[in-house]
């Protein structure tokens, strides 16, 4: 069967919601996608990198490479080289209010996508019961004489949209948790940094100073 717009427009005006909702969908997940795909470093390795340069104390130059690389574990590396000679307190407090900062940025627009994913279902509901009710009124207008070219246009307009508002809910869905588990993993990466590197800055790095 060739999905052309013919039978696109069979399914209502329930159809073009539908198709809006999957075109945000398609935009936003290519969006999180590549910036998420930018942020994700190899951590252990940039913080080895940041330790070597800090073991000549160069801290300016460690500072530097942590500008010029993206994402959020180099944030959160910058804000503890920025204190890196203050005490403990303030040095935790640093790294925590940069996480802090880092974090929502990850999970920035997930939540819309999640609502799409439960949205588009009811959509399709929605879709579905107005199609019924366009055949029982083609039904009780038609009287004994209803054909059944006149009923199937509710009918149409029924699967159409049921079957339109999955495919658009179920990606949807397995979008959200494909994003989630790269938000977990980048959360894990920046904790992991932050504690490696506040542990070298208040025992190696302030005993060679």
């Amino acid at each position: 069967m060739t999905l052309d717009f013919s039978l696109f427009s069979r399914g209502g005006p329930m159809m073009y919601v539908i198709l809006l909702m999957a075109v945000i969908g398609v935009v936003l997940f290519v969006e999180r996608t590549l910036f998420l795909h930018r942020g994700q470093i190899r951590s252990t390795a940039f913080v080895d990198g940041v330790r070597n340069i800090l073991a000549k104390r160069r801290l300016i130059e460690a500072m530097t490479v942590c500008e010029e690389t993206p994402g959020p574990v180099a944030a959160v590396v910058k804000a503890a080289l920025l204190h890196a000679n203050a005490d403990e307190v303030r040095l935790r407090y640093a790294v925590q209010e940069a996480a802090l900062v880092e974090i929502p940025v990850l999970e920035r627009r997930l939540g819309f996508i999640a609502a799409l994913a439960q949205i588009a279902p009811l959509v399709g509901i929605l879709g579905t019961l107005l199609g019924m009710i366009t055949t029982f009124m083609q039904f009780m207008e038609g009287g004994q004489y209803a054909t059944a070219n006149a009923l199937a246009t509710g009918m149409w307009q029924a699967l159409i949209c049921a079957a339109g508002s999955l495919m658009v809910g179920i990606p949807a869905q397995l979008a959200y948790h494909f994003l989630s588990g790269r938000v977990r993993a980048l959360v894990r990466d920046v904790e992991w940094a932050a504690n490696d590197i506040m542990r070298y800055l208040l025992t190696e790095y302030r005993a060679t100073a």
